[in-house]
């Protein structure tokens, strides 16, 4: 990859993904909105669709020949050797309930690996943004970017640990998803579930040190790499893999992953 073009791409991407993000706004906590179901049961409203929509107007404009894959309206093949993942909402439950802790997701991946990232959560106004070798940025409200760094704390008993849905830990997979759960939260701090991507975000700027998920679709994951790579943290799969593709996800900073892949292995 060269870098020219991936500083394009993520001088664009956080130009839409705030410009996508703003779109939701108008949609929420208005009351009466309609809330569909898709065929996994999980939500979505005109407030997803209409922003996923913007995107890739917004993307065909600017980069016809990238391809794209959204939650929403699947996957369009492109030629460039770039391709866009996008989740115009990550966190439509929290949207639907009026909870400001949904955000869009915007990454660009190639070679089947993400290069560039972007969370922006429109109802608290804060982004975290990255590109491989480019470093990781936090941009609150009208104010300067500012380095995103994730947090040194390398004591568990000190450590906060997040996750998107208790639920989710049911799943059968290997290890025992149950047992994970219950393991790090007990040697951990404080445990809440300030989840989806807003709580990534979280651990890339130091608020956190923990963020697993159970299940995972690749538009959840890929933004998320890079910016927690970036942010010098690590990110990795339930067997310890640094990858988007395996359907889970671990983040954290880099003085726990080591003791947090115990936990989750039983060892």
């Amino acid at each position: 990859m060269t870098q020219s073009e991936t500083e394009k791409r993520l001088a664009f991407a956080v130009k839409i993904a705030r410009e996508a993000g703003q779109f939701t706004l108008a949609h929420f906590r208005v009351p009466g909105l309609a809330v569909e179901r898709k065929g996994d049961g999980s939500p979505v409203t005109v407030a997803d669709k209409g922003a996923e929509l913007l995107l890739r107007e917004r993307i065909a404009a600017q980069f016809p020949q990238d391809g794209i894959l959204g939650e929403e309206f699947g996957e369009k093949a492109g030629s460039s050797g770039f391709c866009w993942i996008l989740d115009p909402i990550d966190g439509t439950k929290s949207f639907v309930a009026g909870v400001p802790l949904y955000t869009t997701l915007v990454a660009v991946m190639q070679e089947n690996e993400p290069c560039l990232g972007v969370i922006f959560a429109p109802a608290v106004d804060e982004m975290v943004y990255a590109r491989v070798g480019g470093g990781a940025w936090h941009v609150v409200a009208a104010e300067s970017p500012r380095k995103a760094q994730v947090s040194q704390i390398e004591n568990l008993g000190e450590a906060v640990f997040l996750t998107t849905c208790v639920h989710s830990f049911t799943v059968d997979r290997e290890p025992p998803r149950p047992e994970v759960f219950t393991r790090l939260a007990a040697a951990c701090r404080v445990t809440r579930t300030w989840g989806d991507a807003f709580g990534y975000l979280l651990v890339a700027t130091g608020r956190a040190e923990i963020m697993i998920d159970a299940v995972m679709n690749l538009w959840d994951a890929a933004a998320l790499k890079p910016i927690i790579a970036e942010a010098g943290g690590k990110f990795f799969d339930w067997q310890g893999t640094s990858t988007v593709h395996s359907g889970e996800s671990v983040a954290t900073n880099a003085l726990l992953a080591e003791q947090v892949q115990g936990i989750i292995l039983g060892k």
